[in-house]
């Protein structure tokens, strides 16, 4: 069970999160809490599993890229981690995670790439290949942008 505290917290951050150094400030405020109580909630429902996640979208259009590509790599189990690691860290990515391969389709670590085009997209695909050692992979062009949501388990205000 949730406490109300706890269902007011989960309805503020389900919303977009202010670009700004302390956005967590900002949206206790909002709610009429202290940031320390915000995060240390948040914090208590992160170890109790009831977030599981923090996830972020990325509308490349707005950030001047043009090209985005979802990189699909074949790694084997035991070098995941360090895979997964080193093509995290190229600049040009914005997603790096692991998913259960399946018969058809034997990719388990997928890297967003974006860049001003394709080319540049398949030459970070190429840089990133080199680096980890890791040849197998396909990439998957976006050709159009589809509507972005967030799952909204609480109502605010705005929506009842």
């Amino acid at each position: 069970m949730l406490t109300d505290l706890e269902k007011k917290i989960i309805s503020s951050i389900q919303q977009d999160m202010p670009v700004m150094e302390r956005p967590y400030r900002q949206i206790a405020r909002r709610i009429g809490l202290s940031e320390d109580t915000l995060l240390e909630t948040l914090r208590r429902l992160c170890e109790r599993g009831i977030i599981r996640r923090f996830g972020a979208t990325l509308r490349h259009q707005r950030t001047g890229y043009r090209a985005n590509a979802m990189a699909a790599w074949r790694v084997p189990e035991i070098r995941i981690e360090e895979v997964g690691q080193m093509m995290a860290s190229f600049r040009q990515v914005s997603h790096c995670y692991r998913r259960n391969p399946t018969p058809q389709w034997a990719y388990n670590l997928y890297t967003m790439i974006h860049a001003d085009d394709e080319a540049a997209c398949r030459a970070t695909a190429r840089r990133m290949a080199r680096a980890a050692a890791v040849d197998d992979y396909a990439l998957l062009f976006s050709r159009e942008e589809l509507k972005k949501t967030s799952m909204v388990y609480f109502a605010t205000d705005d929506e009842e």
